[in-house]
């Protein structure tokens, strides 16, 4: 009852409910960006430094997101949601990219083509994301709502 309290307190809870879900892809997304992007940046750059700079830039977008969601509260509900708005604009940005000028990138990167190397979880993720974050505005979560 004390942390339920201290959650009203500070805001909505974004781990409850989808958030749980959200904060576990978001973290295994991380994870699996930064291992990526440190082994392609530190051993095959040259090869395609454009794709593999894209990749760490998603990374850490990423981790920005999992954090704010971990963290919770409003403050950190309004910096996923701008967060999770500039991860759709890279999506989009980068998967077109890759569509229309396939050879500026000799490798692919998290987000080229829209994600379809990950069963288009990239772009999936911050439209579910943000569809998320605007039900917890106001500090009462979903379920409450």
């Amino acid at each position: 009852m004390p942390e339920q309290l201290a959650d009203q307190g500070r805001g909505p809870n974004l781990r409850q409910g989808p958030g749980r879900l959200l904060v576990t892809l978001y973290g295994v997304f991380t994870v699996g960006a930064t291992s990526r992007s440190v082994y392609q940046l530190s051993t095959r750059f040259d090869e395609a430094p454009l794709a593999y700079v894209l990749s760490a830039v998603a990374a850490i977008v990423y981790a920005f997101i999992t954090l704010s969601l971990v963290r919770g509260g409003e403050a950190a509900r309004r910096l996923a949601l701008v967060a999770c708005a500039a991860e759709l604009a890279g999506v989009l940005t980068v998967g077109t990219w890759t569509l229309v000028e396939p050879s500026a990138f000799p490798d692919a990167t998290v987000w080229s083509d829209y994600g379809m190397g990950y069963l288009f979880l990239p772009l999936v993720l911050p439209v579910t994301g943000l569809l998320w974050l605007r039900r917890t505005r106001g500090g009462a979560p979903a379920a409450a709502a």
